[in-house]
């Protein structure tokens, strides 16, 4: 039985236990201020809770609620992203909160 590889980490995501640090592909503005990189924190039990009923049954609402809440931005900078960059969040997102089972 051969070990399955780990999936290789795309050049714009840096990751570790607690964040995931997304290299944009063009600066956006976050908070007033043109970035970069966007850093997603790995989110809290409470914290997924409190989006999903703050959003009511609408998900693409909790998931900004809930990106918006980890990266420290505002909902409407987020929505201003490239959609590349949007899926770019979602992967690291994803990524950070994924049980590798290492």
């Amino acid at each position: 039985m051969t070990t399955p590889e780990l999936k290789k980490l795309p050049t714009w995501l840096k990751l570790t236990a607690e964040h995931a640090t997304i290299s944009l592909s063009r600066p956006s503005e976050v908070n007033g201020v043109k970035v970069d990189t966007l850093t997603i924190r790995s989110p809290t039990v409470r914290e997924v809770r409190a989006a999903d009923r703050a959003s009511g049954d609408d998900e693409e609402q909790r998931e900004l609620m809930l990106f918006a809440g980890l990266c420290d931005a505002g909902q409407q900078d987020l929505e201003s992203l490239k959609l590349v960059d949007y899926h770019r969040l979602q992967a690291g997102y994803f990524r950070l909160v994924q049980d590798d089972g290492v």
